[in-house]
Order: C-alpha cells, then structure tokens, then sequence
C-alpha cells in the first residue's frame, strides 16, 4: 500500500483544500486518472493517482485545508481489496463507541452516582445530572476545537490569503473565532471581524454565512436564486477590488488597420490549423507586437512600490483565460520577449487548454510582467480591463470588423477601403508613468500590427 499526499503545486504553496474526490473507498483508480481536485490560494488542480489501485481508506474529507505532505489517502493493489473491507468494519465500530455516547447513558449512570455524592446538593438533583452529564461529553470535545483556532496555534492553520487579510486590517488572530473545519480562521471571519468594532462577535455571526456556501445552487424564492460563490470568484473579487483601491487606473484606446495581419491570417488559416491542431486567431500577433513594443517602452513591464519603479528586463505575459464563465484564469508564457510568434502561440493554446480542464500548476499563473485580456471574440468594442496587480498595464484586444476607413493610396491620394479595423484599449497606473508614454506604448503596437511583414513572421 501506498500513502497518496498533498502535493507541492507550487514553490510559494504551503497548503491546499480538497474540493473534491473523484474516487471514493473501494473504487479502483488508474495511474495518471484524475483522483482529487485541491484548491490553493493560487489555483484550482486536478491531480491524478500517481499509481494504479484501489482506494483503501480516505484520510482527509472534502472541505478540508491540510499543509503540504500531509497523508490524504491510501491506496493499495487489487490484491489488497479486503483490507478496504476490514478498514470500513472498524471505522464504524469505533464510531458507535464515540458517537453513542448518548446511548451508554445508562451505563454512566451507574457511575453518575459517585460525582454526587462529593457535593451534598447534587443529591437532591442526582436524577437530572445523568441527562445534563450527558450532552456535557459532547461539547467538551468541541470547545477544544475553537480555542486551537484562537490559539498560537492558530497561527500554523492560517491559509497565506487570511493571514495578508489578517495583516492588512491590523486584527489579532486571537480575537477571531474560526468557523472553519475544526476551527480554522477563514476569509469570511476576518472580513467580519474587521467590518466590526467587535471583531469576535462578528466573527461569531458569521457562521450562517459560511454554512450556505457549499451548496451548489439555492432558491430563496422563485424571483431569486442564490448562487454560492466558488472559491475562484471569492480571489479574483479579492484581488480585483485590491487592485482597484492600490493602483491610478487611467484608459486609453487606439485603433488599429488588421488587414495585413487579416491577409495572411486567410492565406494560412488551413496550414496552420493542420501543422499546430488549433486556429490562428488574432492574439498571437497582438502578443507578439507587444513584446517589441515592450522593448521600446520598458516602463509598461514593470512593477510600483512606495520607493521605486522596478522595470524587470524580461517579459513574462500574462493571457486572461476565461473558464466557461465560471471564472477567469491569467497563465503566463515566461519569457515571452525571447520567443517569436508562432511559439508564442503554441503556449498562449496549452495554457488556455489546461486552464479550462484544470490542469495548471500555481507556477502558471505567477510572475506575470504585463497581462493580455481578449474580449474581442466576442464583438466588444472598448473595454477598460483592471490592472493585474502588481503590474502597472493591462491591454485589451477587442472586437475585429469589417468597415469601410480612409486610406493612403501609393501615389499620395486617399481612397474608401473595406479593412479589418479594431480597437486596443490600455488600462495603466498613472503612478508608473504618464499619459503620454502610454499613448505612445499604443502607436507602437499600433504601428508593428500594421505594418509588419507577418507572412514572414509565420
């Protein structure tokens, strides 16, 4: 038998939340066959079974958090399919034992009488306290439970996102009550707490908040229905409304002439899709005029802090995945500035495919230096995307039509043309630079997607 274990999805991950097992005691599972999905601060992952077997005791249930290395499950041969037997026959046995702690009543009764007797009053009252002696065992467990969370040791449970929450608003980790699995300090409890002038009372009032969650849908009344957020729409509310209230957004859009980048998309679309396996859209030209635009206007790829502009001198970019509208996903191509189109291409598709089946890592998403978001596909025509923080710059590819514009004829004159036309809209800190930097960041994209010889580039 084998002991299946928190994986390490990430150099900067410690712990994670089983979401979900796919398998269940007694099920046979197959090497490299989805067995568990682990939430992080980062990601949601499905893991595979690193080995094939069966499924012989499941250590840590769905919903709860546990440190990297600890022991989820235990897998074991075909050949050892009893034992998955024999482990289920003791689990309820020692249940009964503990949970029927109502049922020995009679026997502690027996046993009541001795407490009794130590002091005189309890005689007249001996008959009530077997059923008061009784739910007494049952809540001294539990009291346990929440001073762990409240304790120093609270500070060894804390998940990376409650401890900045818990930091950021200034709030003693003691004075919060955890509504969590085994009285783990969670998100909500530390928004309570610090919306509250008495953290530990608000935190208190939480639990009701917590509860509903999990269920997947809930109808309050046939004009509502209440949708549970998933834990991939509670960061990037987090982490959008952060970036809001950290950085100066300011926008600003330009238009851009497709047609020779349309010319060859046409004359390559068949080739490509047979030699790659994926079409040829209009975001790995974008992606690759912005990285040498990058090269000209370095402050675009840079990160803003209270004493410095730190301008990084390589380019990892981030693509804004959307997943089924369920979420928003921003895998980096690292090193971007060093890859030429069509690579850069290749990774923008594999990304975008593990995004959606769950299969990337916390180390696809982070250290990302400027960030692509692609509404286009969808007709927009401007969008004012948020910064990804901590970058100072988000750009937006909208919508590509086709529409009649004015251009510039060989001999000087100018003539009505039908031409692939767009807009690209730049969202950036005003505390990185201004205006007109960034204005002239967009003529460059501008001026490479027009003018470029992308027959070439392919």
């Amino acid at each position: 038998m084998a002991d299946i274990t928190m994986p390490q999805l990430g150099e900067t991950v410690t712990e994670g939340t089983i979401t979900k097992w796919f398998k269940q005691v007694g099920d046979a599972v197959a090497e490299d066959e989805p067995l568990f999905e682990v939430s992080t601060d980062k990601v949601d992952s499905e893991v595979p079974s690193p080995m094939s077997g069966t499924i012989v005791e499941i250590k840590v249930p769905e919903g709860e958090t546990v440190d990297v290395g600890v022991v989820l499950a235990v897998i074991g041969d075909a050949s050892d399919a009893p034992a998955p037997a024999a482990e289920p026959a003791t689990a309820p046995a020692a249940e009964p034992a503990a949970a029927p702690a109502a049922e020995p009543e009679p026997q502690p009764a027996a046993a009541a009488p001795p407490p009794p007797p130590s002091p005189p009053p309890a005689t007249t009252s001996a008959p009530p306290p077997p059923a008061v002696a009784a739910p007494a065992p049952a809540p001294a467990p539990a009291a346990p439970a929440a001073p762990a969370a409240g304790s120093g040791r609270a500070g060894r449970l804390l998940s990376p996102v409650v401890r900045r929450l818990i930091a950021e608003h200034g709030l003693d980790p003691a004075t919060i009550t955890g509504t969590g699995v085994g009285g783990r300090i969670t998100r909500n409890d530390v928004l309570a707490a610090a919306s509250s002038t008495t953290g530990r009372a608000a935190a208190r009032a939480t639990p009701p908040s917590p509860l509903p969650a999990p269920a997947p849908l809930a109808r309050s009344n046939e004009r509502d229905t209440v949708i549970p957020h998933s834990n991939i729409r509670r960061r990037s509310a987090e982490h959008l409304r952060r970036s809001l209230d950290t950085s100066a957004h300011v926008y600003a859009s330009i238009e851009v002439d497709y047609e020779g980048v349309d010319r060859v998309r046409r004359a390559s679309k068949e080739g490509w899709k047979a030699e790659e396996g994926f079409s040829l859209t209009y975001l790995p030209f974008v992606s690759r005029a912005v990285v040498d635009a990058i090269h000209e206007f370095p402050e675009v790829n840079a990160t803003f802090t209270d004493d410095a502009l730190i301008v990084h001198n390589y380019l990892n970019l981030g693509i804004a995945v959307d997943l089924d509208f369920k979420g928003l996903m921003v895998p980096v191509v690292r090193d971007a500035d060093t890859k030429r189109m069509r690579a850069i291409a290749r990774e923008i598709s594999d990304l975008a495919g593990r995004a959606r089946s769950k299969k990337l890592t916390p180390d696809d998403i982070s250290d990302g230096t400027f960030t692509i978001t692609n509404p286009g596909p969808y007709g927009t025509l401007l969008t004012m995307p948020i910064i990804n923080q901590p970058q100072v710059a988000i750009l937006s590819t909208d919508g590509v039509k086709r529409r009649p514009i004015v251009v510039e004829l060989p001999d000087g004159g100018e003539s009505i043309a039908i031409h692939s036309v767009g807009n690209l809209a730049l969202s950036w800190d005003h505390r990185a630079f201004d205006g007109a930097y960034a204005a002239a960041f967009l003529h460059k994209v501008k001026e490479l997607l027009e003018t470029r010889d992308w027959a070439a580039e392919l």
